[in-house]
């Protein structure tokens, strides 16, 4: 399989994944896939956070594993487990071939975070599949890391595919999310993660008129 035709099986991969999961938060989303596949050249670059795959590669097979073993029962939770698995395991066969970017410099946050994150995008403005009104990509964050608070413009889905992290929107409390529950973030609205002992590898979808604008950290 060449680059490309790995680039598109990740994009086929994810597509699926939000299908088996159903949510109606996702239907917009959805909508506004792209449905004609132009593609366009990515300059390949690597990050640090990158080294954390063969652990999230693991944590995703186990999770699969479990929804699937003896005892377990067939369920839409135990397909999007599987789903999760492969697309994880294929992420980490073609993430050298990926853009993976930071937001943020050391101006802004320090070095033991920058060397802890970073996100890449499979559709939209930057990533190999074109499209202006949605963003789908993989965010990465390493073990015992906290992702400050930030806002953004566009409307936002993340869906957790390795690793129990705890999140916070607006001005709630810290909730742990386990992979596959869908955390949903309104226009501007604050929002901060951190991990524990696992990393966290987990898709997220941007929707919205101006997907050039970047997150900013509050305070």
């Amino acid at each position: 399989m060449d680059v490309d035709e790995a680039r598109r099986a990740l994009v086929s991969l994810t597509r699926r994944l939000l299908e088996e999961i159903g949510s109606e938060s996702l239907v917009p989303f959805l909508a506004d896939w792209p449905q004609v596949t132009a593609a366009r050249a990515v300059v390949a670059s690597t990050l640090p956070v990158l080294r954390w795959l063969p652990a999230i590669v693991a944590l995703t097979a186990e999770s699969g594993a479990r929804a699937t073993g003896p005892g377990a029962s067939t369920t839409v939770g135990a397909s999007a487990a599987m789903l999760a698995a492969a697309l994880a395991e294929g992420l980490a066969r073609t993430a050298t071939s990926l853009a993976w970017r930071q937001t943020y410099t050391n101006r802004d946050l320090d070095d033991e975070f920058l060397d802890n994150y970073g996100w890449s995008e499979l559709i939209g403005l930057r990533g190999p599949l074109c499209s202006e009104r949605l963003a789908v990509g993989f965010l990465m964050l390493g073990a015992d890391t906290l992702y400050p608070r930030h806002r953004h413009e566009a409307e936002e889905i993340y869906v957790p595919l390795s690793g129990t992290a705890a999140w916070l929107q607006g001005d709630g409390i810290w909730r742990e999310k386990t992979p596959g529950r869908l955390i949903h973030h309104a226009s501007l609205e604050p929002h901060a993660m951190r991990t524990a002992a696992q990393p966290l590898l987990a898709l997220y979808l941007w929707r919205g008129a101006h997907l050039s604008q970047s997150s900013s950290l509050d305070g």
